[in-house]
C-alpha cells in the first residue's frame, strides 16, 4: 500500500525500481525488529561496563566493589547473548547502529534505572525467570518504546522504518511476555516471509493492483453516488484497489480473510469515517460479485 501510494506522489511509473524499493522497505522491517532487541542487549552492557569501571576506581565504595549484578544478570539478556539466531541475524544483516550512537544507549539506561519497575526490581533480592522476564518486558514497552529520542533516532535512521515501528515493537512485546527459561528457550528471530510463496504473493499483489488500477477503480466508482471521486482519500482508493485485486485475482484467498485484513489497513490508516466507508463499499461489492458469480474462489479459497 505505502510503495503504491509512494508511486502516485512521485509520479513514477517504473515499476521495476518500485518493487525494488518494496522489497527493500520489508526487509529493513527486521532490521529495526533486530535493532530494538540489540538496544536491550546493549543497554546491558553499558551498565556491565559501568559497574566494572566504578569496581576498579582507586576509592570506590564498598558498594562499587561489590555492586548489585541482579540487573546484568537478568535471565533475558543471558537468552539475548547465547541465542544462534539472533547472534547470526545481528551478524548478517550487519546491525550495529548503537556502535556508533551509544549517547542513545546511555540516555535509555538512565531512564531505565530512574524508573520504578528498574528500583523495585533491584530491592528484591530474590530471583526468578518470571520477575526477570516481566521487567524486561515492562521496561521495554513503558520506558524504552515510549521515549522520544529513541523515536527521532530511528525516525532519522530510516525514513521507511516510521509506519513500521508500532507493528515491530508489539511483536518484541509478545515475544518478551511469552519467552521461557534458557533450557526450554524459545526466542527466534521472526522471518520477513514464511516461505517462498509469501514473498510471490506480495510481489504478485504489487504488480497486479498496479498494472489494472482503472479496471480495479471501475469495480467501486458506482458504488460511492455520494462522494465525489475526487473527494476520496487516495489512499483509501488504494485499499479499495488492493482488496479488490485480492478478491477477483486471488482465487485461493477466501473472501472472510481479504475482508478482515483491509478492514484493519482501514482502521489503522484511514480515519473512522473512511474505515466505514471502506467497509461498505466492500460489502455491497462482495455480494454483487457472489450474484454474478464473479468470485472465483478454488482450494482453501472456499473457506
Amino acid at each position: 500500500m505505502q510503495s503504491i501510494y509512494a508511486m502516485h506522489q512521485n509520479g513514477s511509473d517504473n515499476l521495476e525500481k518500485e518493487e525494488k524499493f518494496l522489497f527493500y522497505s520489508i526487509d529493513n522491517i527486521q532490521d529495526l525488529y533486530l535493532t530494538m532487541i540489540s538496544s536491550l542487549m546493549e543497554i546491558c552492557k553499558k551498565e556491565s561496563e559501568f559497574l566494572h569501571k566504578s569496581s576498579l576506581k582507586h576509592l570506590a565504595t564498598p558498594q562499587e566493589r561489590k555492586p548489585n549484578e541482579k540487573f546484568v544478570k537478568n535471565s533475558i539478556f543471558q537468552i539475548f547473548a547465547e541465542n544462534n539466531s539472533l547472534s547470526i541475524a545481528l551478524e548478517t544483516r550487519k546491525i550495529d547502529s548503537w556502535h556508533l550512537n551509544d549517547d542513545y544507549i546511555l540516555l535509555l539506561l538512565n531512564a531505565v534505572k530512574a524508573s520504578k519497575y528498574y528500583t523495585d526490581y533491584m530491592s528484591n533480592p530474590a530471583t526468578s525467570f518470571e520477575e526477570d522476564r516481566q521487567l524486561i518486558a515492562d521496561l521495554f514497552q513503558d520506558v524504552i518504546v515510549p521515549n522520544e529520542k529513541l523515536y527521532e533516532f530511528l525516525e532519522d535512521d530510516k525514513l521507511t522504518w516510521i509506519d513500521d515501528i508500532p507493528l515491530v515493537n508489539t511483536h518484541i512485546i509478545k515475544q518478551l511476555k511469552s519467552m521461557k527459561p534458557i533450557m526450554d528457550d524459545n526466542f527466534s528471530v521472526p522471518k520477513v516471509y514464511k516461505d517462498s510463496d509469501d514473498k510471490a504473493f506480495v510481489k504478485d499483489l504489487f504488480r497486479k493492483t498496479v498494472l489494472n488500477e482503472a479496471e480495479l477503480a471501475k469495480e467501486f466508482v458506482d458504488k460511492t453516488p455520494n462522494w465525489d471521486s475526487d473527494r476520496i482519500a487516495e489512499i483509501d482508493t488504494i485499499i479499495l484497489k488492493m482488496a479488490i485485486c485480492e478478491l477477483l485475482k486471488f482465487p485461493s484467498i477466501p473472501v472472510k480473510v481479504t475482508l478482515n485484513e483491509y478492514l484493519e489497513l482501514a482502521k489503522e490508516y484511514s480515519t473512522p469515517k473512511s474505515s466505514i466507508f471502506i467497509n461498505g463499499i466492500l460489502d455491497s461489492l462482495v455480494k454483487e460479485l457472489e450474484a454474478n458469480k464473479k468470485l472465483n474462489k478454488t482450494g482453501r479459497g472456499l473457506l
